[in-house]
């Protein structure tokens, strides 16, 4: 993990290898909530039976799910004592290269690759990866774009 008193001593760390967060369990409960959510109920996520007859072999997480534990799993990479807020600004790419099967964990894994400084905070750019407890190719892969705020 990576932590820093104010936004401005990221400046100090570009390129730096921010660790590994602890496992979160990706739950068919999860992966249901999450379809409701947003309305997304394709078989592949939600029909247990159905995908086990499937490519996967069972169910998969949605992508978009797995992007958005990112959220939480960056809480274990990156802390800001004194900044004022720290709000997800974009991505710059995301891919999802491989599926990640429903009852596996994941953890993310990041790198700091630019830091900008703007009035008022910094920009910084995560190279990040959200991977399966059984390892393979990432479930995510995505370049994240962050602000902190305040000096």
């Amino acid at each position: 993990m990576l932590e820093v008193n104010r936004p401005s001593d990221l400046l100090e760390h570009v390129g730096r290898e921010l660790g590994q967060s602890s496992w979160i369990l990706v739950s068919q409960e999860r992966v249901d909530l999450f379809a409701e959510a947003t309305e997304d109920r394709q078989w592949i996520h939600v029909d247990r039976k159905r995908a086990a007859q499937g490519p996967f072999g069972g169910t998969i997480a949605h992508g978009f799910l797995t992007l958005s534990l990112l959220s939480a799993l960056s809480c274990e990479l990156i802390n800001v004592t004194e900044a004022a807020m720290l709000i997800n600004y974009g991505l710059n790419r995301v891919r999802f290269p491989s599926a990640l099967p429903v009852g596996r964990a994941v953890c993310a894994s990041g790198r700091l690759s630019s830091v900008d400084a703007f009035p008022g905070g910094v920009q910084l750019v995560v190279d990040v990866e959200i991977n399966g407890e059984r390892g393979g190719k990432p479930a995510c892969a995505a370049v994240w774009v962050l602000r902190a705020y305040g000096e």
